[in-house]
């Protein structure tokens, strides 16, 4: 990923490729030295079956910095906006898998009070960095924060549904990420333009935004939905009902995004270049993802 995140030789992209490479290298050796750690104190190598505490709090720290949960989130945002919009459908995506498997492994052996924690301020600070962004991409990054939060919170007790949650995530990502690649859409004010260039694409890019928002009759209400009863199920019904009010943080700021591009006309008294209808087809897995995206919730009695 590397290559590809640097390859515009932007000072900026270079900083992000230096900064995910740095990251990522302190994640694997945390990693490395957990096992080493426990080992050490155990006998045993194998992560999957950690028995010291020390080193499943070493674990989970790792983790949550591959993932970029709070308080190791600071290199996301960053990242994300120093790429292209086809490096961050990867980075957003493609590059979740491996420590959303270790998670999904190691899930018995992490600190469940840590991971608790850490993903409550995650939905928080998601929601709220996500507010005042101008950057379509670090608003992405934030309310990709946000989602690992709801992932986290219930990987303890249910992992199939951090996967479910995932999985359902990817989905809405790949379809925001590619509607926008196809409008060449990085910033809110350009975002303002794009109805008139291809009104189609804008209206199912408000329905996405509203999926990922978790509104009720549209896909994304699925996974919340899901999370929300498993947590009262297991007695945490505060951090329920805390995880469900700092998503709201959230719905502000896609109803934002929402707003700017399919109900927000550019003003007229100021001169700019005016967007035409584009003729390219639209692409066919944007054609397959945005109804996946949008009305998958029928099929909930299926997973449930």
């Amino acid at each position: 990923i590397l290559p590809l995140i640097s390859k515009s030789h932007h000072p900026r992209a270079i900083e992000a490729a230096t900064k995910y490479f740095l990251t990522q290298a302190a994640a694997s050796t945390l990693i490395l030295f957990s096992s080493m750690t426990n080992a050490w104190h155990t006998g045993q190598w194998d992560i999957t079956q950690l028995s010291h505490p020390v080193s499943c709090l070493i674990l989970t720290s790792a983790i949550a910095m591959k993932l970029g949960l709070v308080p190791f989130h600071f290199w996301f945002p960053e990242v994300l906006q120093g790429s292209p919009l086809t490096t961050g459908l990867l980075l957003s995506t493609v590059m979740k898998f491996p420590p959303i498997t270790l998670l999904f492994m190691t899930s018995h052996s992490l600190n469940p009070t840590l991971l608790t924690i850490m993903a409550i301020s995650s939905t928080a600070l998601g929601g709220w960095m996500g507010l005042n962004q101008t950057q379509i991409r670090k608003i992405l990054a934030f309310s990709s924060i946000a989602h690992l939060g709801w992932m986290t919170i219930i990987v303890s007790y249910n992992p199939k549904l951090t996967l479910l949650n995932f999985y359902i995530y990817i989905l809405m990502t790949m379809t925001i990420f590619l509607t926008l690649n196809t409008n060449k859409v990085l910033k809110l004010s350009t975002l303002m333009t794009t109805w008139t260039k291809n009104p189609p694409l804008s209206t199912m890019l408000f329905l996405t935004l509203l999926s990922l928002a978790g509104l009720p009759p549209l896909t994304g209400f699925l996974p919340k939905w899901l999370i929300i009863q498993e947590l009262t199920k297991q007695s945490m019904t505060p951090a329920a009902m805390t995880v469900s009010i700092l998503s709201l943080l959230g719905l502000y700021f896609y109803l934002r995004l929402a707003y700017c591009a399919t109900i927000t006309l550019p003003p007229h008294t100021t001169n700019h270049m005016k967007q035409w209808h584009i003729n390219k087809p639209t692409n066919t897995s944007i054609a397959i993802l945005a109804p996946m995206s949008t009305m998958l919730l029928p099929v909930s009695p299926l997973i449930s």
